[in-house]
């Protein structure tokens, strides 16, 4: 059999098929995955995860660098001195022989513990796996720690609004899952001044490229936006967290969340936006549900609508519930449940007066049903009278 014929059965998992276990595999038995999440290049991650390197050492754990990226900083370089470093692959590339970690010397020396920078690289054409988070995986199956870092304008769910923020498009994308999934995330911390400040001193990057990256991508408007990302990154996970804790148990929330009902009606479309500026004002986190029909397809008309809101819910930064049910109000009540709601925003839809027993409206059932939960009913722009 020859090797083209081999590759066909090829039983290396994919990276869907990878992303689909991450979502599964609760197995003991991989190795754990902790992630220093930063705002930006230079706060400090490679340098903490270096850190907890010799921790580990000092305390009598098995430490090797898988790879750790110091970009000629002076600091991070000294702190690497003293760790056991696994050499690099050498793979050429155009012309040029380039390095990328070694996932199966890792794998075949065996340590407690790998240190492993830039968890969202892309690696060079022709190495075993695209990405180094697929290499993780492999060393993590082998049931070997692992300490890495990752900067938060490369999530998946954040690089296009980065890319906005920045004006600099953003080419290395990481899985949601893949962080999320972590065991534990830190979050490495810093002021924009203090930023700026650590790269005018030529801590981060060379004299000759200092000025124009903070003039260009590390502004205090920049850095001020990216901060803000990274810090709802882990609120949200120490949410999720938090809700795992208390599952079952009367715990107080510590942050506020909003949920609002998502239909292709103009109040629906207030609704969202005055559900986005709440939750914002609260600092808290926002939920559109929407409700689909159990065996009745909405017209045309409708759906375009639904769309237009569901895009402005996305624009908004909304998180996104499908529920189907013939019950309206039952299935608000239990996404409203689900996510710990503190706020209701629904759309108000006047009861037409032809009608002589009408239902008990919307909000009367869901303020029955969630006792304690702040309704806020929103309605139709007004429409101007004559002059």
């Amino acid at each position: 059999m020859t090797g083209r014929d081999l590759d066909a059965f090829d039983l290396r998992p994919t990276a869907d098929e990878m992303l689909a276990r991450i979502r599964v595999d609760t197995a003991p038995a991989r190795g754990r995955l902790r992630a220093y999440v930063g705002m930006a290049p230079g706060v400090g991650k490679t340098y903490r995860m270096l850190e907890e390197g010799h921790r580990r050492l000092a305390r009598g754990t098995d430490v090797v660098v898988g790879f750790a990226e110091a970009h000629g900083r002076p600091h991070t370089l000294e702190l690497a001195e003293g760790l056991e470093v696994v050499p690099r692959r050498r793979i050429e590339y155009r012309g040029v022989v380039l390095e990328e970690m070694d996932t199966d010397a890792i794998v075949a020396r065996r340590p407690t513990v790998a240190l492993v920078d830039e968890l969202a690289h892309t690696n060079i054409p022709g190495s075993t796996r695209d990405k180094r988070w697929q290499d993780v995986e492999v060393i993590r199956d082998a049931g070997i720690h692992v300490v890495t870092t990752v900067n938060v304008q490369h999530l998946d769910s954040l690089a296009d609004a980065v890319a906005t923020i920045t004006g600099a498009p953003v080419h290395e994308r990481l899985p949601d899952e893949v962080l999320f999934s972590a065991d534990e995330i830190e979050l490495v911390d810093m002021s924009p001044h203090a930023l700026r400040q650590r790269m005018r001193h030529g801590n981060v990057y060379p004299p000759d490229r200092t000025q124009i990256a903070l003039e260009r991508f590390f502004t205090e408007a920049n850095l001020t936006a990216l901060r803000e990302l990274s810090l709802r990154v882990v609120a949200r996970r120490v949410e999720g967290q938090l809700d795992a804790v208390g599952a079952g148990e009367d715990l107080p929330l510590v942050t506020e969340r909003v949920v609002v009902l998502l239909d292709g009606t103009a109040a629906s479309r207030r609704a969202v936006r005055r559900a986005a500026e709440l939750a914002a004002l609260l600092r808290g986190s926002l939920v559109a549900v929407i409700v689909e029909p159990v065996d009745a397809a909405p017209g045309f008309d409708r759906s375009r609508d639904l769309r237009k809101n569901v895009d402005d819910a996305v624009d908004l930064g909304a998180t996104l519930v499908r529920v189907e049910s013939a019950d309206v109000p039952s299935a608000v009540e239990r996404v409203a449940r689900e996510y710990r709601a503190t706020h209701l925003v629904l759309p108000h839809h006047p009861v037409p007066r032809w009608r002589f027993f009408p239902e008990p409206a919307l909000s009367d059932r869901l303020i029955e049903g969630l006792p304690g939960i702040e309704v806020h009913l929103v309605g139709e722009e007004p429409v101007p009278g004559p002059r």
